[in-house]
């Protein structure tokens, strides 16, 4: 069973998505954010904090780590 708490838009606001590390603001969803599931939660990561912390994105490493 698939934990319903993944299928949310935990970090969709109303003034945009904002990033869970530095803060910044894009209206929507931006296609070149990155996405992240940490303990049942989606976080949203801009292009600036996505780049600057990929290796650690793909050894799926939780955003407390980097």
């Amino acid at each position: 069973m698939v934990d319903q708490k993944t299928h949310q838009q935990a970090e969709l606001t109303p003034h945009g998505t904002v990033c869970a590390r530095c803060g910044a603001v894009a209206e929507g969803a931006p296609p070149t954010w990155t996405c992240s599931v940490e303990n049942g939660e989606r976080r949203y990561f801009c292009d600036r904090c996505a780049r600057d912390n990929i290796r650690a994105i793909e050894g799926r490493l939780d955003s407390s780590w980097w």
